[in-house]
């Protein structure tokens, strides 16, 4: 069988077997439209290494874990990841590595490649797959060539194109690859194209930078751009960026450059540059019969088409915004070094200086309608900071998954999140805050006295006078981290809890300090120096030392997928106080319960007593479903296997009763509940994904770990006993108390 076809021997025929992408660059070479040399890996191959390997059953597992519809972003970049590191660990079988090779030799045997998808049906009118699928630059060899020809089929499950085929109801169980090879041009100028603008049908844009494509594409090198008029082709409008950097071919991959100071002066393209491709845009729209976005560079042949494809027109009108955010996501390693820079730089002394500020201003004796309009504002606040949370904090999370990607091409490990291990035991706040609780907890475990006044304190006697040093560090402790009271607060359907402080480190006092697992990112550091080692052993020189720069750029992400939500937190519980404040006022007053009315609300009804706010009845859960649940099945996010008793936390509230060798089973641990972690034997919960925040916790104190079960704090009752197995992401009901069944 033909695994490798010519471009001269793709026909109409031969689309479904050579990709979109494949097929038009067939298309333009017959035209007479100057393209790389280009080799086509048809996907009968792909159909041959994933049934020949096995890798197709194991891809349709991975993805039956969880309804598409119900997995968070996190939860689909871990299930990419996994099968991608079934590709990495899966080599091809001989006999189709050998049919490839020999397809590839003659032509690049040692010639610089450029790998690229080509799903079939990835370019349409009414669909586009633009930067889901993965391409690579300069590679050189047909071993490195085979190796990033399995990269490429593996990212036809990357989560954007998991997300993409979600969206257009396509059937991913019949999804395939194809797969061009294309000489390396080395163009001086690249650019894209589209033959219509996406934001004028009169006009065409032309983007170019110096050096190579890609990092335009990625967003690394900021383009000039020309806008022409589409029916006399007139230069309407030129805007010109600061041009100081440019990509170019290494001796492996790609690396940025600064820009030489003469050509910064100059823009890439002349007039009469942008004229011939304008032309050839033209040209291209008049072959495929519709508007084109192109891919182009300029080299010493002249200009070279890279690529070619259908605008795409929307279904239903506007884009798909879910889909751009996902897109958002994925950054290079660059723009998450300047954001990088904004966030510790900018955005996260802007939050700690906002939260000083709310916490420095009472509201306690302000009038009604100060107090709703304080409400209001702290409110507005709060609503800010989460958008930009999720504008910056959330994609700088992607810094992650980026090295772990980077990693586990480098090492092919057997566990895909290996990589972990080497970005734990960063000094995280809400660790530091754990560990200020446990210096109080040994306190009270070495002082009787001290035990007793503080048993006398939560049952509501006087209690006998604390002690100097666990006094200050007390203050010490609320000065920094705030009462623990403050996370119950916003749990508006239960009252504070201001002995949640003692409650816990009464707890935590009673079990030796050995029983509630190892000192988070301290036990296993000799292991991870090797790891650091193990990884950076895999590069030399200059992409050495990009390894170590991207291993710090993620530890950083890594921390600050916690820490931010700590510092969100902190203004979230100042815009709390106040409207604790606003219900303590209602609820003197008469005309029903306010525990469970919004923020919001609050404030009108402080502004207007007649006002009556709407609510909503929770749903009840139905036992006999209940009943039924025996073994659940979730993402595994951190390994290890433990039994024992759930305690499921429904409300934040539910916390202050959590006992030593509990399982935690909640929705989601948010940063204000990891207090209670170093008491858990195991973590389960309904969000999934390992860079949420209960996985990175679990995995620092060692805990098993299970995310993404649906319905699990209805299915779970408190009292059941349950095995968690974080290797497999398994949750099995083994007992289950009476209160579930009655």
């Amino acid at each position: 069988m033909t695994w490798v076809l010519p471009l001269s021997q793709v026909d109409p025929p031969q689309r479904p077997d050579v990709g979109g992408k494949g097929f038009a660059l067939a298309e333009m070479a017959r035209a007479g439209i100057p393209v790389p040399e280009t080799l086509c890996i048809s996907t009968r191959a792909y159909e041959a290494y994933v049934s020949k390997t096995g890798l197709r059953e194991r891809i349709m597992l991975e993805l039956s874990r969880k309804d598409f519809a119900e997995m968070r972003w996190e939860e689909l970049w871990d299930g990419s990841l996994r099968i991608r590191n079934l590709f990495l660990r899966t080599p091809m079988p001989d006999d189709l590595a050998a049919a490839i090779s020999q397809g590839l030799t003659p032509r690049f045997h040692l010639r610089p490649a450029v790998v690229r998808s080509s799903a079939p049906g990835e370019d349409s009118e009414t669909v586009s797959f633009a930067g889901l699928h993965e391409s690579f630059v300069n590679v050189v060899g047909i071993d490195d060539v085979l190796e990033h020809v399995r990269l490429v089929w593996a990212s036809l499950w990357s989560d954007a194109a998991l997300l993409y085929r979600q969206d257009l109801n396509l059937d991913v169980s019949r999804s395939t690859m194809a797969v061009v090879v294309q000489a390396l041009v080395r163009g001086d100028r690249s650019g894209v194209a589209f033959s219509r603008s996406p934001n004028d049908p009169s006009q065409a844009v032309i983007e170019s930078v110096y050096g190579l494509n890609q990092g335009l594409v990625d967003g690394t090198v900021e383009p000039d751009q020309w806008i022409i008029h589409r029916a006399t082709g007139e230069l309407l409008t030129h805007v010109a960026p600061s041009r100081e950097q440019m990509l170019v071919a290494g001796d492996e991959g790609v690396r940025l450059e600064p820009l030489p100071q003469e050509l910064s002066l100059h823009p890439p393209l002349s007039s009469d540059d942008v004229a011939t491709v304008f032309d050839h845009v033209r040209r291209l729209e008049a072959l495929f019969g519709g508007p084109q976005d192109v891919e182009w560079t300029w080299g010493e042949a002249g200009l070279v088409i890279l690529q070619s494809r259908p605008i795409t027109t929307p279904v239903g009108g506007d884009p798909d915004d879910e889909r751009r955010w996902y897109l958002s996501l994925r950054r290079s390693f660059e723009n998450l070094q300047a954001l990088r820079d904004k966030i510790e730089g900018e955005l996260i002394p802007g939050m700690m200086e906002e939260a000083q500020a709310l916490s420095a201003r009472s509201v306690d004796h302000l009038p009604d309608q100060g107090l709703a309009a304080e409400i209001d504002r702290r409110q507005r606040i709060y609503d800010e900071w989460v958008q930009v949370y999720w504008d910056k904090f959330i994609p700088f999370a992607h810094g992650i998954r980026l090295f772990g990607q980077v990693y586990n091409d480098a090492l092919h490990p057997e566990d895909p999140y290996a990589f972990m291990d080497l970005l734990a035991g960063t000094d995280m706040a809400s660790l530091a805050r754990n560990q200020a609780l446990e210096q109080m907890a040994a306190m009270i475990r070495d002082d009787a006295g001290l035990a007793e006044a503080l048993r006398q304190r939560l049952t509501g006697g006087e209690g006998g006078e604390l002690c100097d040093q666990f006094q200050q560090r007390l203050d010490e402790f609320l000065g920094r981290f705030g009462d623990l009271s403050f996370a119950m607060a916003s749990d508006t359907r239960s009252p504070q809890a201001p002995d949640a402080l003692i409650k816990v480190l009464l707890e935590m006092a009673s079990h030796p300090r050995e029983s509630l697992r190892r000192e988070p990112g301290q036990a296993d550091r000799p292991s991870r120096s090797a790891l650091r080692d193990e990884y950076l052993n895999q590069f030399a020189g200059e992409e050495r030392v990009r390894a170590a720069e991207l291993l710090d750029l993620a530890r950083t992400s890594y921390r600050l997928r916690d820490d931010d939500n700590i510092y969100l937190g902190a203004i979230e519980a100042e815009m709390l106080v106040a409207a604790e404040e606003g219900r303590k006022r209602l609820s003197t007053r008469g005309g029903g319960p306010v525990d469970a009315v919004r923020v919001t609300d609050l404030a009108k009804m402080l502004r207007d007593p007649t006002f009556v706010p709407q609510t909503t009845e929770e749903e009840e859960v139905q036992d006999g479903f209940l009943i039924r649940a025996r073994q659940l099945i979730g993402q595994p996010a951190g390994p290890g296997v433990a039994h024992g008793t759930a305690r499921v936390v429904v409300s934040q509230y539910d916390l202050t009763s959590f006992e030593h060798g509990e399982i935690l089973v909640c929705d989601a641990v948010d940063p204000n509940m990891t207090f209670v972690v170093p008491l858990a034997a195991a973590v389960v919960e309904r969000r999934g994904g390992m860079l949420i925040h209960g996985a990175i916790i679990a995995r620092e104190y060692g805990l098993p770990c299970v995310t993404g079960v649906p319905d699990v704090t209805s299915l779970i009752h408190t009292g059941d006993t349950i095995t968690v197995d974080g290797h497999l992401g398994i949750v099995t009901l083994s007992q289950r108390t009476e209160a579930a069944v009655d």
